[in-house]
């Protein structure tokens, strides 16, 4: 059931999708500007973000039941060379965003077990959250200036309660040259 009732509600509407996809059995994480807030660096953005482990048939199921649930969902699909196997976005009538991005490559398998489960205030449902260095190896690895920024900030506001070595090897799934840009990003 959707239950956003105005524009500027693409958070109320990810934690709608959000039940939709714990009861499908799909795991998910919350990522960008909403995981970057909950890591400690508040960043506006008018859409929501996640990540979700479901091949191509669930993600067909995913888009029926959206679809039928009154939202509009464009499902993209990545070809060889894109390192994001699909995208399904989702809009309700009021304009609200969601994202769901599949099929990330790069991306350790590990990342639903170490996200964080947070209740929104005034929201029925609790949202999992990617968890701190999976975030940062995901943005560095998305390489936008925005993405890099936000990589940046979340290492300096962890502190000493950053898992570097984690951080590594998560960017390292990535790719050589993910690993070396978090490198320059850690503090020495």
């Amino acid at each position: 059931m959707i239950t956003t009732t105005g524009a500027g509600q693409s958070t109320q509407l990810l934690a709608d999708i959000a039940s939709v996809l714990t009861n499908q059995g799909i795991d998910y994480a919350v990522i960008g500007a909403l995981a970057v807030a909950v890591h400690g660096v508040v960043r506006a953005s008018v859409d929501a973000d996640a990540v979700v482990a479901a091949a191509a048939p669930q993600l067909r199921e995913l888009q029926s039941k959206l679809i039928a649930g009154h939202l509009s969902v464009e499902l993209r699909t990545g070809g060889i060379d894109d390192p994001i196997g699909a995208m399904m976005i989702v809009t309700d009538r009021y304009g609200n965003r969601v994202d769901l991005l599949a099929g990330i490559q790069g991306l350790d398998g590990g990342v639903y077990r170490r996200s964080i489960t947070l209740q929104p205030s005034g929201m029925p449902t609790a949202l999992k959250i990617v968890g701190r260095e999976d975030l940062i190896a995901m943005k560095i690895a998305a390489g936008g200036p925005k993405d890099l920024m936000d990589a940046e900030s979340c290492i300096a506001v962890s502190g000493d309660s950053l898992d570097v070595e984690l951080l590594r090897r998560l960017a390292r799934h990535f790719g050589r040259d993910v690993l070396d840009r978090c490198e320059k990003m850690l503090p020495r």
